[in-house]
């Protein structure tokens, strides 16, 4: 009698202990598909500006402390994808390279705004290669654009006009919402000169 009560407590405690590292396991994988979970297709945005208004012209400022005018008339005549984002969204990260090729192939500025704690974001900027990619922080430009959810991708034509804003983490949003941008490197005639109200 007492043989079954020791082998039934040395299951129950390997049943128990398989339990536990089953819970770990499936903790673990929870974990890995939610950093690889992104938003599937295009998500409604809805507070603060949204396309057809213009951005007024704001300074951030980057890591370092300098300056940078982001919105109103860029005399350069290149347009502008404003991107937002935080050091802890993996789906961020991994968007990133994508809107930096994209920006590249399409003779645009790319302009991070950097959302959340200062030493994670300087963090997240010395471990990724942002190749010259401005990181700014602006709580100015987050209050006027009301962002909710990151990665949110904002498109500036010249004159500092909101082309399209979306949540974009794909190759194809991305490029969905460069489209909504006029041909680049468009000579600013005095027409084009004119702000949008």
């Amino acid at each position: 009698m007492m043989t079954v009560l020791i082998v039934s407590t040395v299951l129950l405690t390997v049943c128990v202990l398989a339990l536990g590292v089953g819970v770990f396991v499936l903790a673990r994988q929870i974990g890995v598909l939610h950093e690889r979970l992104a938003p599937i297709g295009v998500q409604p945005v809805l507070a603060g500006l949204q396309a057809g208004q213009a951005l007024p012209q704001i300074t951030a400022r980057t890591l370092d402390g300098a300056a940078v005018s982001v919105g109103g008339l860029n005399l350069s005549g290149r347009a502008m994808v404003l991107m937002f984002v935080s050091a802890d969204c993996p789906v961020c990260k991994r968007t990133l390279p994508t809107a930096r090729s994209v920006a590249k192939e399409h003779d645009l500025d790319l302009v991070l705004i950097g959302e959340g704690d200062v030493a994670a974001l300087s963090a997240m900027a010395s471990r990724t290669s942002l190749d010259g990619v401005p990181l700014l922080l602006s709580t100015e430009l987050l209050l006027l654009m009301q962002i909710e959810r990151l990665p949110t991708l904002v498109a500036l034509d010249p004159r500092g006009v909101i082309t399209a804003r979306e949540i974009a983490s794909s190759r194809r949003e991305i490029e969905a919402l460069v489209a909504t941008l006029p041909p680049v490197r468009q000579a600013l005639t005095e027409e084009s000169l004119h702000v949008a109200v």
